[in-house]
């Protein structure tokens, strides 16, 4: 049997990842099964094994997943030529929130508060996301209002926190009130 590439394990691990968090949006961290996962990912368990060693490892990489998705929709708002007014990059971010991943992140922070691993993504990704908010406040306050480079910077910081916690509110709003049920086709 063939050997699977590096690029072709991390799709699959891709794969599996995101069939968890549709798995925990619907049913909760607790409550899904392994055989919810790999029922979901239409993998043998033999290949969710091969890739992950349980379900602890798996909640690490659903966090993981959701939240490299929101820095990477950060990020490309800050490399825009003409960055967005934290208004209108809230209003985006908000507008870009999918409800199930909503529902993960918020249980994602409801388990960091007792699993240190857990923490330390939900703490890494957290502070990544606040400095491309930062960056991408700072190039707005250069490019379009005109300020100095490092004043802006200084500017930026308390202007990316209330980004920052804005969103993080939306996000737990947006979890609260949305169906766990999968929308009809």
């Amino acid at each position: 049997m063939p050997r699977l590439t590096s690029a072709r394990k991390e799709l699959r691990r891709a794969q599996i990842a995101e069939a968890a968090v549709r798995c925990f949006g619907r049913t909760g961290l607790k409550q899904t099964s392994i055989a919810d996962i790999i029922a979901e990912s239409g993998l043998s368990a033999g290949s969710i094994y091969a890739h992950y060693r349980n379900k602890a490892e798996l909640v690490r990489a659903a966090a993981r997943e959701v939240l490299a998705r929101r820095a990477g929709v950060i990020g490309e708002y800050a490399a825009d030529d003409v960055p967005p007014d934290p208004d209108e990059l809230l209003a985006r971010l908000i507008a870009a929130i999918d409800p199930a991943e909503a529902r993960v992140g918020v249980q994602t922070w409801s388990e960091a508060t007792t699993d240190p691993d857990i923490r330390d993504i939900v703490v890494d990704m957290t502070d990544r996301m606040r400095a491309m908010l930062h960056d991408c406040v700072t190039a707005w306050l250069v490019k379009v209002e005109h300020h100095e480079p490092s004043g802006a910077r200084e500017l930026a910081a308390p202007i990316a926190h209330r980004v920052m916690a804005l969103y993080q509110a939306e996000l737990l709003y947006l979890a609260l009130r949305s169906t766990t049920e999968e929308p009809a086709s």
